[in-house]
């Protein structure tokens, strides 16, 4: 970064953003003060690791029966594999496994020079504003031209390059105010964890439909009265399965309904979040943009396939959907502005 007063060193590089820079810097100089606790567990992230204990208690279930097997063929200590299990939660906050888990899954980019230049004293503002140190997270870029950003693991921080280039910097310091609302309020990495150690119960429940599923359709072939048999065994030891798991199995279905709204509460959260920084005003300016676009890219969706426009998500939908429709955060943002 060059310092104010001194000739560029690469004239060839990508001219800065035109977005203008209408962000008040209340902290550009002077001591920061950072507070004591940077991090948090609010009542949403502490709800959210609450509902997935059933699916975790389903997964340790899974490792012991696998355990066992494994015991018994290659004499593996029972308490190996659910203590590994267990002790990988720690890299949700790994640095390493974190940068992976950006660039292979997230498809993240680290910021070129001129986007850190852009971003660097917006994402300083922000932090001091909430007083917390900057240098604990990590800024990375995702190469879409949609209006977004991400707060994922311990310490990531994402932007889409759209909102880099084209949000006037006041509402890109109230975007990154909300997604650092989810870092400080444990929303992300209690979701993370929780979503990880609900993952072997997922994958078994997975391979039992497919095996059910493959199994009726085997008996499809023969008679019906076949199919009929299979049907009744399956039920009976569903039935049984539920019953010696005291009810559990029936608690995981609605499960992710409930997980859903706890999402959509921990989004209000980070939305107040931003608002109390000061970027209340600038958090509704984008979430109207972001309404029109989304109904903008709907009703061409619509059109494209000869439906009318009065089509909305259904019920079911709604409920799963982890975040709040845009009136209900604007509604929400109202007593602030």
């Amino acid at each position: 970064m060059t310092q104010p007063g001194d000739e560029p060193q690469h004239p060839e590089k990508t001219p800065p953003p035109t977005a203008p820079d209408d962000l008040d810097y209340r902290h550009r100089t002077g001591r920061r003060h950072y507070a004591a606790h940077q991090r948090g567990l609010d009542a949403t992230a502490f709800g959210q690791l609450l509902l997935h204990l059933p699916g975790t208690v389903m997964s340790l279930l899974v490792l012991a029966l696998l355990s066992s097997v494994l015991a018994s063929w290659l004499g593996i200590p029972f308490w190996v594999l659910p203590l590994i299990w267990l002790a990988s939660g720690a890299l949700v906050f790994h640095r390493p496994t974190e940068d992976f888990f950006a660039r292979h899954l997230l498809r993240l980019q680290r910021p070129m020079p001129v986007e850190y230049e852009r971003l660097a004293p917006v994402w300083h503002e922000v932090t001091s504003r909430a007083g917390v140190d900057s240098r604990k997270f990590e800024l990375w870029i995702e190469d879409s031209d949609d209006l977004n950003a991400y707060a994922a693991a311990g310490h990531i921080v994402g932007v889409t390059r759209f909102a880099l280039d084209h949000l006037p910097s006041s509402q890109l310091a109230a975007v990154l105010a909300h997604e650092l609302g989810h870092h400080t309020g444990g929303h992300v990495w209690s979701s993370l964890l929780g979503e990880w150690y609900a993952l072997p119960g997922r994958l078994a429940w997975r391979v039992i439909r497919y095996l059910v599923t493959l199994a009726v359709a085997w008996a499809r072939d023969y008679s019906w009265l076949a199919v009929s048999l299979l049907i009744f065994v399956v039920g009976l030891l569903t039935v049984t399965t539920v019953e010696r798991l005291y009810g559990l199995p029936l608690l995981l279905l609605a499960t992710p309904y409930l997980i859903a709204a706890v999402g959509r509460r921990a989004e209000l959260r980070a939305d107040q979040h931003a608002a109390a920084l000061g970027f209340a005003r600038e958090l509704a300016l984008v979430l109207e943009a972001m309404h029109r676009a989304d109904r903008g890219a709907g009703h061409t969706a619509k059109a494209a396939a000869g439906r009318g426009l009065k089509d909305e998500p259904g019920f079911l939908e709604r409920l799963l959907s982890t975040h709040p429709d845009y009136p209900t955060r604007l509604h929400r943002l109202r007593s602030h502005l």
